[in-house]
């Protein structure tokens, strides 16, 4: 077995897939009995299309893709859900005595001895990428098996709610079940569960976009809604304002957090469940895609003692995890660090996290002064929203603690105006802030079916406008993995700007905002859309990208 093992490994060597070094790099990481192909994709240095490949060509199996593959229906009841999603297999086709399946791991010889005698036919396998199996899996099996008496009939009346909303049996708990899953396995980042005036459309937000998963029709709607209210202990009778909870359970062995937000429209209540990925939350600071030059300045900047770091930009721009992956920087045992949040997201380990809730008077100023009782080395307040919070803040940095905190501004320039717009004197904010970073998320280039074009007349001269050249630009065509859309994943865009003294007594000095540009431009600060071209450059995201979340001057 190791002889396959290190052949592989020299396989992807050889194809340029990875270097010698992270070769040597990922068998010293590899704990025993784990494959050399997952470490590999855990670091990212291939994807799993690409390990397939390679496979293909070691062992001699084929590769299927199981994007809009024609499965026969029938052969699913030869291979319970259990075990197809245990080990990660799905049954394609049979031809006489043969029945062929696609595997995520086709030297899983248990499994295939398993299959040949739980169905007496002779297997034969072919390799697919474990994210396609899964997807499959939850899209084929259970489609829409038991679920004739949803779609059917009304179920609208009380008891017949009662009873099928608990029932975990019941065909709209597995719906439910069904809907959370898919989204889990395309890595969804909200699910919008949205009422019309004849149907009930669930959409999925992948990578920053929403496309439409499935639709329901309308009498569906109230179970539907009242299975997902009691799922996150809200109250089912209140239809008339919004209410915010929390779902916490195990899909597939893998645990999930959801944060439910419902709103009432015309047509009903809409359900918003953004799903939390507690494994990608505490990132790794050189894993959220800074280049050297502003993950160096953001480094000093959250290890000065004192002094406020803001993170600026809209809903949805991952802020958040960039200050988790900072405040994880900092976690030790020597420092007491205390966040105010609303909501807690993501619940870190050695960090005391307190939730505002305004209906019992605990606000961000309130949390914050009494944080400032709590004898704190490094605070984060989840959002400055007002003067009061502002001016708390502002003190807390004055008088020795570091804080860190999020702003909704365009730019980081723009944060400085907004402070002052706030009510807050420009003295007090030339003498606390030490750095401002405004963050967005692009899409990143499907590594799978990347191919290189030349750049158009447009982008040559969009590059050009920032001093820079562009020889080549990587698109995707469009692939099983992706989805069709050419992008897979998301990575950030950055723009840091430091606080230094000339910064600071144009602030006091209430000078214009053109003069705080030029100082920024002569310190070589890289703006959003600089940073973005960096990456257009490097291959990993495309110019409408970045002109979608940044806009040139």
């Amino acid at each position: 077995m190791n002889q396959i093992r290190k052949r592989l490994g020299d396989l992807l060597v050889d194809a340029g897939l990875i270097t010698e070094e992270q070769l040597q790099l990922a068998l010293k990481e590899k704990s025993d009995g784990q494959r050399l192909g997952d470490v590999l994709l855990q670091r990212g240095y291939i994807t799993e299309q690409q390990l397939i490949e390679v496979l293909e060509f070691q062992l001699g199996i084929p590769h299927v893709s199981l994007y809009r593959y024609p499965f026969d229906v029938k052969l699913f009841s030869i291979v319970p859900k259990e075990m197809a999603k245990r080990n990660l297999i799905i049954p394609l086709k049979k031809e006489g005595e043969k029945l062929f399946v696609a595997m995520a791991d086709p030297m899983d010889f248990y499994t295939i001895d398993d299959l040949r005698l739980s169905t007496g036919f002779h297997i034969e396998t072919a390799i697919a990428t474990k994210d396609d199996i899964l997807r499959a899996i939850n899209k084929y099996y259970d489609m829409d098996e038991g679920f004739e008496e949803l779609f059917g009939t009304s179920t609208s009346t009380e008891k017949v709610e009662e009873n099928t909303i608990v029932d975990q049996d019941s065909p709209i708990v597995r719906l439910v079940n069904q809907v959370l899953a898919n989204a889990a396995t395309i890595k969804a980042s909200d699910v919008h569960i949205d009422p019309h005036e004849t149907k009930v459309v669930i959409r999925y937000r992948v990578d920053g976009v929403l496309r439409t998963e499935r639709t329901l029709p309308k009498h569906m709607q109230s179970v539907l809604i009242a299975r997902i209210k009691i799922m996150a202990n809200l109250d089912i009778t209140e239809h008339r304002i919004p209410q915010d909870g929390r779902i916490k359970m195990n899909l597939d062995f893998h645990p999930i957090d959801l944060r439910v937000s419902t709103l009432p429209t015309v047509f009903g209540e809409k359900i918003v469940m953004r799903l939390l990925d507690l494994g990608s939350a505490l990132n790794d600071l050189n894993k959220l895609g800074f280049n050297k030059v502003n993950l160096h300045r953001f480094t000093e900047m959250i290890e000065k003692p004192t002094g406020i770091v803001l993170l600026t930009g809209p809903t949805g721009s991952g802020k958040s995890s960039t200050l988790y992956a900072a405040l994880n920087r900092l976690n030790s045992e020597e420092v007491n660090i205390i966040t105010v949040e609303d909501p807690v997201e993501y619940q870190l380990e050695g960090i005391n996290q307190i939730h505002v809730n305004a209906n019992v008077g605990m606000t961000f100023a309130t949390g914050l002064r009494a944080i400032l009782r709590q004898d704190p080395n490094i605070i984060m307040v989840g959002e400055i929203r007002d003067k009061e919070t502002a001016e708390v803040a502002i003190r807390a940095s004055l008088t020795g603690h570091l804080v860190l905190s999020t702003l909704h501004t365009n730019d980081s320039l723009g944060s400085i105006t907004r402070l002052m717009d706030m009510g807050v004197e420009p003295f007090l904010v030339a003498s606390s802030v030490t750095g401002i970073v405004a963050q967005r998320l692009v899409r990143r280039v499907c590594r799978d079916c990347e191919q290189e074009q030349e750049p158009t007349k447009r982008e040559v001269e969009i590059f050009a406008r920032r001093g820079m050249k562009i020889e080549r630009i990587v698109r995707g065509r469009g692939c099983s993995s992706c989805n069709m859309t050419g992008y897979k994943g998301r990575i950030a865009i950055h723009e840091v700007l430091v606080i230094d003294d000339e910064i600071r007594r144009v602030i006091m000095n209430g000078e214009s905002f053109s003069k705080l540009r030029e100082i920024a431009i002569r310190n070589k600060t890289i703006f959003l859309i600089d940073d973005g071209l960096l990456k257009v450059k490097q291959g990993i995201t495309t110019t409408e990208e970045v002109l979608r979340v940044a806009i040139p001057d």
